[in-house]
C-alpha cells in the first residue's frame, strides 16, 4: 500500500476507468481520513448518517440492515454507528480503504467491487437503506448504478445520496442525466422521493446535497 502517496488531481479524472479509480484510493488511503475528515472538516458522513436515521424514523436501529455503498475507510460508518446502527455492511472498489475500514469492526461484510450497472453479490431487498456518501464525484460512479441500488433495497427502505451539490452542473456524467434518471426511475414506480436538500459547507466553502428516496 503506496501510503506516502497523497491525492492528486487524477483521482477526479472525469475520464478515468473504475479501476485507475481504485487504484488512487488505494494510494491515497494512508492520508484519506487525515486531509478530508481532519483537514477539510467533510461534514458529509455526519449529514448522511443523521438522513438515514430521519428516514428510518422509529425503526429499532440494532435491527435494521444499512449497505454503506463506496464505504471507503468506514467514515459514514462510523457516523452510522455513532446512531445506534449496528448491522452495516459496506462495498467499495479500493482493496486498501477497505484495509482500513476493516479495522474499525464496524461492518458484518466488506465488499470489494464495482457499484455500477452490473449485479454486485448481494441479494435483492437485503437491505432496509444504503447510505452512499461521498461517491458521486468526477470519475466515480454514474448515474446507471441507481437500478442496481433500488435492486438490493427492500421495499419501503430507503436510498440517501449526499455529495457536492456543485457537481450536479460541473460533472459531465450527472449535468442533464443524473436528476432526470432519478426522475424517470419514481415515473417508473421504482421508488419516489422524499427530500432533496441542499445543506452548506460540505467541506470548506462547498455546498453538499442530499437525496433522500424511497423504494417502492
Amino acid at each position: 500500500m503506496s501510503v506516502g502517496k497523497k491525492t492528486t488531481p487524477e483521482i477526479f479524472d472525469p475520464e478515468s476507468t473504475p479501476e485507475k479509480t481504485a487504484e488512487y484510493y488505494d494510494n491515497w488511503s494512508g492520508h484519506y481520513e487525515e486531509e478530508i475528515m481532519t483537514q477539510l472538516k467533510c461534514t458529509g458522513p455526519r449529514v448522511c448518517a443523521a438522513a438515514v436515521a430521519k428516514a428510518l424514523g422509529g425503526s429499532d436501529r440494532g435491527k435494521v440492515r444499512i449497505l454503506d455503498v463506496a464505504a471507503g475507510t468506514g467514515s459514514c460508518g462510523e457516523e452510522l454507528v455513532r446512531l445506534g446502527f449496528t448491522d452495516l455492511d459496506g462495498v467499495d472498489g479500493s482493496p486498501d480503504m477497505l484495509k482500513l475500514a476493516e479495522r474499525k469492526q464496524i461492518y458484518n461484510r466488506l465488499i470489494c467491487d464495482f457499484v455500477g450497472p452490473n449485479p454486485l453479490d448481494i441479494e435483492n431487498d437485503t437491505y432496509d437503506a444504503i447510505a452512499c456518501c461521498s461517491a458521486f464525484a468526477p470519475g466515480h460512479l454514474k448515474e446507471e448504478c441507481l437500478p442496481e441500488l433500488i435492486r438490493v433495497v427492500k421495499p419501503g427502505g430507503y436510498i440517501v445520496i449526499t455529495f457536492r451539490e456543485e457537481y450536479l452542473h460541473t460533472v459531465e456524467n450527472y449535468r442533464d442525466k443524473l436528476e432526470p434518471l432519478m426522475a424517470r426511475l419514481q415515473q417508473e414506480g421504482l421508488w419516489e422521493r422524499v427530500t432533496r436538500e441542499v445543506f452548506p459547507k460540505f467541506y470548506e466553502d462547498k455546498d453538499g446535497i442530499t437525496f433522500v428516496y424511497k423504494v417502492m
